[in-house]
């Protein structure tokens, strides 16, 4: 018999909220997903029978197995609380970017390009450094169309 690294034993109060879970309905897809994957062991099967039962990788039962072993139930079957994500542009800087963004383009090109208003948020002393793909995100959050001759950002 194999000996499993991180077993899964399920106390009687256990069970029955993870079976309260996965038939209540009121649970994400996710959790449901992982208090199943937790009955499942908790039974006897095996990783690739679970996998392959509720259409998983094998990794993934080892992971819910792993963090059931490290941090109980609820670290098993809830997603981790994230750090709060630093913002490269605050509120000001973005309304910075917008204005660039509807203003002429610069000498020698037609239209602004998402590298070129990087390139200029950084010359301009607004930020310290600017990826194209966060001037994209920031843009696409506002109504205008650098494509269009009038936007909904700019008058012109």
């Amino acid at each position: 018999m194999v000996r499993e690294k991180f077993p899964v034993r399920l106390t009687p109060e256990e069970r029955d909220q993870l079976e309260h879970m996965v038939r209540a309905g009121r649970s994400s897809a996710r959790v449901t997903t992982r208090a199943r994957i937790l009955l499942k062991t908790d039974e006897g099967w095996s990783a690739s029978w679970v996998a392959q039962a509720l259409d998983v990788s094998q990794g993934t039962v080892f992971n819910i197995k792993r963090r059931f072993a490290e941090a109980g139930l609820e670290g098993a079957v809830r997603d981790r609380v994230q750090a709060r994500r630093y913002r490269k542009l605050d509120d000001r800087a973005e309304a910075h970017l917008i204005a660039l963004a509807c203003s002429p383009a610069p000498e020698g090109h037609d239209h602004w390009e998402l590298r070129l208003l990087a390139d200029r948020m950084v010359e301009l002393g607004v930020v310290e450094s600017l990826s194209h793909e966060t001037v994209r995100l920031h843009l696409k959050k506002t109504p205008s169309s650098r494509g269009r001759r009038k936007s909904g950002a700019s008058p012109g």
